[in-house]
């Protein structure tokens, strides 16, 4: 799992749209990439709708948002064009990726435990150091935080 200070950890998955993205392909521009567990669910939105709601601001500083779950890529292409979200959302169906960066373990729900997506996110900066990594966060908070570490 990545840590502050450390350098993020590179990656290939598809996008909504079956296009293979690699986190180096953003070395340059800083990264927030959030992990979220499943498409079109009301905390997954609410974050995700943050994030959307703050690219005006966070482009202006030359950063992008990568999203990032489980999901199959017809779930996260639905749910983009519902959401109208402008930015790439990442399947990692065997979740090896979310697996690496810390984002998946186990969940208790009603006393119900499993394996699943812990929400969480990562700002990485230019040179693909991560300098904010929040595992376990409220969609909310995750947005706030995030944008703050950006500096808009």
């Amino acid at each position: 799992m990545p840590k502050v200070g450390e350098k993020a950890p590179d990656f290939a998955l598809l996008n909504q749209d079956g296009e293979t993205i690699r986190l180096s392909d953003y070395r340059g521009k800083k990264v927030i990439l959030f992990a979220y567990p499943a498409a079109d669910t009301p905390g997954c939105t609410k974050q995700a709708c943050g994030f959307r709601d703050a690219m005006p601001r966070l482009e202006t500083t030359n950063a992008v948002v990568l999203g990032i779950s489980p999901d199959e890529l017809q779930a996260q292409l639905k749910w983009k064009k519902k959401q109208n979200l402008s930015y790439d959302l990442l399947s990692d169906t065997d979740h090896a990726v979310l697996e690496q960066w810390g984002a998946w373990g186990e969940k208790n729900t009603f006393g119900n435990k499993y394996m699943g997506v812990i929400r969480s996110h990562w700002v990485i900066d230019e040179n693909g150091t991560v300098i904010e990594e929040k595992i376990n966060i409220k969609p909310e908070e995750s947005v706030a935080s995030a944008i703050q570490m950006i500096g808009v």
